[in-house]
């Protein structure tokens, strides 16, 4: 190829990418913006506390950063057993001792058949209803975590609240409308969560 072909060549490519990146549009902000966070307690330390092992790995606030971040990384049925990813409001960690999570409790799913694909299904119908600010209750909520085990899979939706069973409810109503799902959901309050108060 000659010099001139080359640098014809070189002055197209960059005429293309500058029309590329006037094309381009500028990223869609979310309401606001929300962290993943992976635990694997797969291999536990002994005597290490719980939540040793975990990690935020990301925070972001654009639709484009979620797409790209949930189907690179952020899949349930990825991971291990015993190993937990969870998507919480920035600034929110994941914990029960966390002074927004401390006075809640959470909404469980039990993923019972085709287990892998329905996590998969649930998990994302649920981080697009966060996202996309689909509960009314949306002020109430502090994330989700979605829990891979070697005999069953749940999704956990974490509330602010425990004390006002109206709002619990209609959070319940919604989750179990956006899953699309037919079986009972439960709630349970952080400090007893042996024991569950109501379902849907």
């Amino acid at each position: 190829m000659a010099t001139e072909d080359v640098n014809e060549a070189l002055a197209a490519a960059e005429v293309t990418a500058i029309e590329s990146t006037e094309k381009q549009q500028p990223p869609h902000k979310l309401e606001r913006k929300w962290s993943f966070w992976f635990d694997n307690q797969s291999k536990p330390k002994q005597g290490a506390a719980w939540g040793a092992s975990l990690r935020k790995a990301c925070t972001f606030d654009t639709v484009e950063d979620f797409w790209g971040l949930h189907e690179t990384i952020f899949v349930p049925s990825r991971l291990i057993p015993n190993a937990d990813i969870h998507m919480f409001k920035a600034g929110v960690e994941p914990k029960w001792e966390d002074p927004e999570c401390a006075n809640g409790g959470k909404w469980t799913y039990v993923v019972t058949n085709n287990r892998k694909q329905a996590l998969d299904k649930a998990w994302l119908e649920t981080l697009m209803a966060l996202v996309g600010e689909q509960f009314d209750e949306a002020d109430e909520i502090c994330g989700v975590v979605a829990s891979v085990r070697p005999k069953q899979d749940k999704l956990s939706l974490w509330t602010r609240t425990k004390s006002n069973e109206a709002v619990l409810m209609g959070i319940g109503k919604k989750w179990k409308e956006i899953l699309d799902v037919t079986d009972k959901i439960s709630f349970t309050n952080h400090d007893d969560a042996r024991r569950s108060r109501f379902s849907v």
